[in-house]
């Protein structure tokens, strides 16, 4: 009975690996502090048509509001209830959206905040973007209920409360994260409130969660919660299916926590992966691309199947988290393609795209002062809505790297090629390489300071394809670079370094 127990909780854990996202498509895009009604158009008008497999979005219950002009972006990450009302919309909003989404193929994937309610210097107030009643000092939050027995400061040993040495696992887990109230995750009470939450969202139809600073609660813990999920809503998902459980646990190694003591319960951050990626773009401490050749496992990073992949995220774009200065970001624009087409044409990991809002940046002593700075929004504090201009790209702050022409082609690259072995690499020694997807897909890189030159072996089937980097195929033609592949596989390629992207891809159905 004992081995049968065993083998069903080991099925039900690598089904919260698997991300269900629909046949033909592959990446997940992360629409940070999108409102709910934009993140429902943009599946239809534009993720559904181009073959994006998700949408992660942002915490979408109850959280504190701090008084207008100071709205920063990390209060979503400061919940005062499980409300379904957030910056981003109405409960009625969130389910019209996940309907949406789901009805033209795209997954929701929420990004849960279940470690800590509010910081506890916040007192007693009612701003919260419901209007629920709440004392941080008191730890009362009404609305779940939770109250004071509902927190760890009995277990927490350090002389403030807070975390005060990463060494010390219990402190991690036990104390709170710069102030944050932390719950107590052990107590059954606890647990149930956070899984009838997580339901809720799973019977609207989400299909999982991006579970946040996990790192800072006990596997078991988290182990008990995931194991009293519903499985996922058979309206859109087939009879049987987990939710996909993706958890940030920052691991840079050297610290009392690792990733891997996490792997059995699903998917984990590999914050290395753009930490690394970001030092060889950049050509930051004598690294160079074609050491890549063995990138993924063969770098140190986590088992593939473990694995969710990122050039940059939420936090460590701002300088927050994990890879500091080497983070190439939407700032960086020329290596900020380079990095994330490079990541789309590799075979490791399920890959996530960022897309961002703007800031005014003001850089003091190599810290941006306005780090905390919120979404675009109006002069009352509520965020703005995402225009669309007639090049495609977005307005008015919203960055939408998802949209540039290099990245949703790399997109749909990926999904051309899922499942073709990483194949006939080339490289120059240096910051030039190439590799193949099996017979379904090659791509070059040049990112060295001269030109490049040279006739590869790509793998591919004879035949004039268009560079879906410069262009894209459109009717019978390309509206950039032609690439001639010869009946032997070969094709030639010139790459300047002076170009805007010194990389080419081309893929089976980029073929005239």
């Amino acid at each position: 009975m004992k081995l049968v127990i065993l083998v069903a909780l080991f099925g039900l854990c690598l089904a919260q690996h698997n991300p269900h996202i629909k046949h033909g498509r592959t990446a997940i895009v992360h629409l940070f502090e999108w409102r709910w009604a934009d993140i429902a158009e943009e599946c239809e008008r534009f993720l559904g048509p181009n073959g994006v497999g998700g949408v992660q979005i942002s915490p979408p219950n109850e959280h504190i509001v701090l008084n207008s002009p100071w709205r920063p972006w990390w209060q979503r990450y400061q919940p005062v209830g499980y409300n379904l009302c957030s910056r981003s919309g109405s409960e009625n909003e969130l389910r019209d959206m996940i309907t949406r989404c789901n009805n033209v193929g795209v997954n929701i994937y929420v990004d849960a905040v279940i470690n800590h309610m509010c910081g506890s210097g916040l007192g007693q107030g009612n701003n919260a973007s419901c209007g629920s009643q709440f004392d941080a000092g008191k730890k009362e939050f009404p609305s779940i209920p939770f109250s004071q027995s509902d927190f760890n400061d009995n277990k927490c040993r350090t002389g403030s409360g807070n975390i005060e040495n990463y060494s010390d696992a219990n402190q991690v887990r036990d104390c709170r994260l710069v102030s944050l109230l932390d719950l107590a995750l052990e107590k059954d009470y606890v647990r149930s409130k956070v899984a009838d939450f997580l339901n809720k969202l799973i019977d609207m139809g989400v299909a999982g969660f991006r579970v946040d600073a996990c790192k800072h609660m006990w596997p078991g813990d988290l182990s008990a919660v995931y194991g009293r999920l519903h499985n996922l809503s058979t309206t859109w998902f087939s009879g049987g299916s987990r939710p996909f459980i993706f958890q940030e646990v920052i691991d840079l190694g050297g610290e009392a926590i690792a990733s891997s003591e996490y792997f059995h319960l699903g998917r984990v951050t590999e914050f290395k992966y753009g930490a690394k990626l970001g030092t060889v773009f950049r050509k930051w401490n004598g690294e160079k691309l074609f050491y890549t050749k063995n990138w993924g496992e063969g770098w140190g990073f986590m088992p593939n199947g473990n694995a969710l992949v990122f050039v940059d995220n939420h936090d460590n774009q701002r300088g927050h988290g994990a890879g500091g200065a080497a983070i190439v970001t939407f700032w960086d624009s020329k290596l900020h393609k380079m990095a994330v087409g490079y990541m789309l044409a590799h075979p490791y990991g399920v890959t996530r795209v960022m897309s961002s809002f703007r800031w005014d940046r003001h850089i003091v002593n190599g810290k941006d002062q306005n780090d905390w700075m919120g979404p675009p929004s109006h002069g009352n504090g509520s965020t703005k809505s995402v225009p669309i201009n007639p090049d495609q790209t977005c307005g008015d702050g919203w960055v939408c790297e998802h949209r540039w022409r290099q990245i949703k082609n790399m997109v749909i690259f990926r999904n051309v090629v899922n499942g073709q072995p990483h194949s006939n690499w080339w490289d120059n020694q240096s910051n030039q390489v190439a590799f193949g997807r099996g017979d379904r897909g090659f791509i070059v890189f040049n990112n060295d300071d001269w030109n490049l030159d040279v006739t590869l072996n790509t793998g591919m089937p004879g035949g004039t394809y268009c560079d879906v980097i410069s262009g894209e195929k459109e009717g019978s033609g390309c509206t950039g670079t032609q690439i001639h592949v010869g009946g032997d596989g070969r094709a030639h390629f010139k790459i300047s370094n002076g170009d805007e992207d010194p990389f080419v891809a081309i893929h089976a159905d980029s073929k005239l």
